[in-house]
């Protein structure tokens, strides 16, 4: 028989999250832990980096996650500022709650601060999404993924060269664990209830014939600093996708970052176009079936191409660099950076039929999360015996 009480002086999983990737990865962790046996406590603590509070509570909705038990309501600042106050309001937390552990999830600034607070408290720190890298430091991100995956105690993977960076860093490899892709564990427990995009476009009142018929249509995001915040980045990459939307029509989800630049800079006139739609930023589910129903997917963000890998849509990232080499190297995204030449050589691949078909990557089987909620019992609880003033 199994033991189905976790220990009374073994504390919760307090579970970070601050921004908009963070919940689609931690709610199929909370799910997992609620299922093992024994079920493992959790304490969900939203740091409040992101807080559109009409975003927020359509991304817990849509992903079946319950409201935080604690809001730090951080907000916005510099990266210092923001990650000061962030250190500032998670030490108490950890104080009244005494945590098992603080589990944390990508590379957000929520992630280093509440991981440097642990350190200097002497609480364990569980990285989720540990050792991913791009190898360029002028990413915030980038410095967040070093410095959490040095502090972490526990390191959960997603791809396995994931572990070849982390052993050139020092990380001991009996502190890594190889589990899959956590993203994938919510694409596929959410999939079917992701709206069709003739729904989608219906609702924001534009016509759904425009992506009817061959070749389809494609999916762009931007929002980037590097692609966005300078008019000579942004001007050329807006002439592109008015270029790409003589051939196919786009639906461009756009941030608020990028369109305020496109009014700051008066580039309204480049996008304007009975082709491409441009809509507010998407719920999850809305943007999940909008990605299921391309022909390709134009973007630098990281999370898209996973989920375009996971479902076999083709993906050109406006990246230089990326630090999932996997839906690269196994997948269907390829790197074009900020070229436009380079765009337009993938849409043609896409368009003649020969660009990258791609496979599904190793344990993005949509069970990551369960393999997390198995390792970190077993983990616990033997440190547990190991320190028993934990």
């Amino acid at each position: 028989m199994v033991d189905e009480t976790w220990p009374a002086g073994l504390g919760p999983i307090v579970c970070i999250v601050g921004a908009r990737p963070n919940f689609m990865k931690m709610a199929p962790i909370l799910r997992a832990f609620a299922a093992h046996r024994p079920r493992l406590p959790s304490l969900l603590v939203h740091t409040g980096q992101h807080y559109d509070r009409d975003m927020n509570d359509r991304l817990f909705d849509d992903l079946r996650l319950p409201r935080p038990d604690i809001n730090l309501e951080v907000g916005s600042g510099t990266h210092a500022v923001q990650t000061a106050e962030v250190m500032r309001r998670f030490e108490p937390v950890l104080d009244a709650h005494r945590p098992a552990c603080v589990l944390v999830v990508g590379d957000v600034n929520s992630t280093l601060a509440c991981a440097l607070v642990c350190a200097k408290k002497d609480v364990a720190v569980v990285h989720v999404e540990a050792g991913l890298r791009s190898h360029d430091r002028r990413m915030p991100e980038e410095i967040n993924r070093l410095l959490t995956d040095q502090i972490a105690d526990r390191l959960y993977t997603t791809e396995r060269a994931a572990h070849l960076n982390l052993e050139r860093e020092g990380v001991a490899a009996e502190r890594v664990c190889f589990v899959g892709n956590v993203m994938i564990d919510s694409l596929r427990a959410n999939s079917e209830f992701a709206p069709p995009v003739t729904k989608t476009l219906q609702l924001a009142g534009v016509d759904a014939r425009i992506v009817d018929g061959a070749p389809g249509y494609a999916v762009v995001t931007l929002h980037r600093p590097s692609n966005v915040d300078r008019p000579e980045s942004l001007r050329p990459l807006l002439r592109v996708l008015r270029e790409v939307s003589e051939r196919l029509p786009l639906i461009f989800a756009m941030h608020p970052r990028t369109r305020a630049n496109i009014d700051r800079f008066g580039l309204q006139d480049v996008l304007r176009s009975p082709r491409i739609v441009i809509l507010p930023p998407q719920g999850y589910l809305e943007m999940l079936g909008l990605l299921k129903g391309a022909t390709l997917v134009l973007s630098d963000s990281g999370g898209l191409q996973e989920e375009s890998t996971a479902l076999g849509v083709p993906c050109l990232t406006v990246r230089e660099n990326t630090e999932r080499p996997i839906t690269v190297d196994e997948g269907t995204n390829t790197l074009v950076g900020s070229n436009p030449d380079a765009i337009r050589a993938g849409v043609d691949e896409i368009l003649g039929g020969t660009g990258k078909s791609g496979r599904i990557p190793e344990f993005w089987d949509g069970r990551a999360a369960e393999r997390i909620a198995a390792d970190l019992a077993a983990w616990l609880l033997a440190r547990q015996q190991r320190q028993p003033s934990l």
